[in-house]
């Protein structure tokens, strides 16, 4: 019985471990890359401009969830804050952006960069901006002479406190078949119908840019991955105040540009007796009474919503970061 016992007792501290693991993982959003430098190259394979930054982008974050060393923001709050914010695509790539939209965010660290070669590597070294006529591709990607195509990618992990670069790497694929085509599966074989980067096609790693693509992808999502221990662990002071009462859900005038997140859990308490400086009239201290405790539900730059579990909250309390 006391076997069992020892085993029962072990295999919750496991799971307790592993719970405690999982909650400190690096949280990071992922802007999209910058793909300037390879746009005409792009348009001349698709016929039209395609935002091949955003497709790779998005193929990286699935890549850095599926590996499970961050936390990944979703791309719905991104975007909105990014609209909110009005930044414009050259701001992809400037780490001072990633510091004020980390920020805002709430996360640890930003993942920026850009795509520096997107195309075919032929006789003409025909990639990224380098060597052949964008007049030699044609819509579909189709030149008359064999090549394989190749893609390079470069990013950086950026600290949202200091703007420091914590990371900088580099992924870059080359398919293992050649073709006629950059849109077809090689072997002389015609496009794949529809100039369109798609990355969620069904048949997209199927097609020489798209063998490329994710071995470029893939080797940055995993030097990414190691280097998640370079972004510093930071504890973060909040306080604020009650600003809305309804049931057991609390608004505070506090948000994520105050370094608070989803997830996190503050103290709420009644504001009592102020103790004041006799000689300047200054509050030096509050006393102040837990009431409960809310959990962030919800956030924007300036508020967050709180699921409050406790009784008497009212306008004017305080939230504050628990002290250990």
């Amino acid at each position: 019985m006391s076997r069992m016992i020892r085993l029962m007792c072990t295999l919750a501290l496991l799971a307790v471990t592993c719970t405690a693991q999982t909650s400190h993982k690096k949280r990071v959003a992922v802007l999209d890359f910058d793909y300037g430098t390879v746009q005409s190259y792009v348009s001349s394979i698709y016929g039209t401009n395609q935002d091949v930054g955003k497709g790779i982008t998005d193929m990286l974050v699935e890549k850095l969830v599926k590996d499970g060393k961050y936390s990944v923001i979703e791309r719905q709050a991104l975007d909105k804050i990014l609209a909110e914010q009005n930044f414009s695509n050259s701001d992809r790539a400037n780490p001072a952006t990633a510091q004020k939209i980390g920020q805002i965010l709430g996360v640890d660290a930003i993942i920026m960069g850009s795509i520096t070669k997107f195309g075919r590597d032929d006789k003409s070294k025909a990639i990224g901006g380098a060597g052949l006529s964008s007049h030699g591709f044609g819509i579909g990607g189709i030149k008359r002479n064999e090549a394989k195509a190749v893609c390079a990618i470069s990013a950086r992990l950026v600290d949202t406190t200091t703007g420091e670069i914590l990371a900088a790497v580099t992924g870059e694929g080359e398919s293992k078949r050649s073709g006629t085509s950059l849109l077809g599966a090689g072997g002389g074989g015609g496009g794949a119908g529809g100039g369109v980067f798609d990355t969620h096609a069904s048949n997209f790693g199927q097609t020489l840019l798209g063998e490329a693509v994710t071995q470029a992808v893939t080797q940055v999502g995993g030097e990414l991955g190691t280097s998640a221990a370079n972004v510093p662990t930071r504890k973060v002071e909040v306080r604020g105040v009650v600003a809305d009462v309804s049931g057991n859900t609390l608004i505070i005038n506090v948000g994520s540009k105050n370094g608070l997140k989803v997830g996190d859990v503050l103290e709420i308490s009644h504001a009592g007796r102020q103790i004041k400086d006799p000689t300047t009239g200054k509050v030096l201290k509050t006393i102040t009474t837990k009431i409960g405790e809310g959990t962030v539900t919800e956030i924007d730059a300036d508020s967050a919503t709180l699921s409050f579990s406790g009784t008497g909250a009212k306008v004017g309390d305080v939230a504050k970061t628990p002290q250990e």
